[in-house]
């Protein structure tokens, strides 16, 4: 449900109210017994309040509501997305993705969602040599992509201490609380192996500190 017309969206409350079409060319109609999955990307409650969107076909339509996280939200979807990316464009070919570009992939915004990944991958499947895909093969927007530097620009700018420790602990505790704690992830994005990673959370009592705030929330 993008941008449907006054006239298109008419149409579509007759049929789910009457239940019944009328095809191209006829002039007899035909019973339907169907169910309608829509989706969009636009607020349509919103719509309908500013009258952009018919409010009848909205509460026609919103029956079961299911909101899908952004990818950007939920960023630990990426790799399993990619790897079925992979089997489903080079199902031939056993195709690895090296660290630094799950990197990029990872520390992308994907304003364009899902559809964006898919596009990226099938490009760098096209473009590579079927065995590999490093940064060279992503898009320039995407490989370029850092947002852990720019966590890190942010956190130094904001402390009073030069010392590289302060600096270090501000990046890893912002990359932890922006993907909430997911271990693996923030390894990822932060470029460093699990057990580095283990024993910097653990220098630093980050991940004791966002437990105990966890807990001092559910009290």
């Amino acid at each position: 449900m993008g941008a449907p017309s006054s006239e298109m969206q008419a149409k579509l409350l007759r049929v789910l109210q009457e239940k019944e079409i009328r095809p191209v060319g006829s002039n007899q109609k035909l019973k339907v017994d169907v169910r309608v999955i829509a989706a969009s990307n636009r607020d349509l409650e919103s719509e309908y309040r500013n009258g952009t969107f018919r409010k009848d076909l909205y509460f026609r339509l919103n029956v079961v509501t299911l909101h899908v996280p952004a990818l950007r939200e939920r960023r630990s979807d990426i790799p399993m997305l990619v790897h079925w990316f992979l089997d489903r464009y080079a199902p031939d070919h056993a195709i690895q993705v090296t660290n630094s570009a799950m990197k990029s992939l990872l520390q992308y915004d994907w304003p364009g969602n899902v559809r964006e990944l898919e596009n990226c991958i099938e490009r760098a499947v096209a473009l590579g040599d079927h065995q590999t895909i490093d940064v060279n093969d992503l898009p320039p927007a995407i490989a370029s992509a850092s947002p852990v530097a720019e966590l890190f620009a942010e956190s130094s700018s904001g402390l009073t201490s030069t010392d590289l420790e302060d600096i270090e602990r501000a990046t890893i505790q912002r990359v932890f609380e922006q993907v909430k704690g997911d271990k693996v992830l923030a390894g990822k994005m932060l470029g460093i192996s699990r057990a580095t990673l283990y024993r910097k959370l653990k220098r630093y009592n980050i991940g004791a500190r966002a437990a105990s705030a966890s807990s001092q929330a559910l009290q």
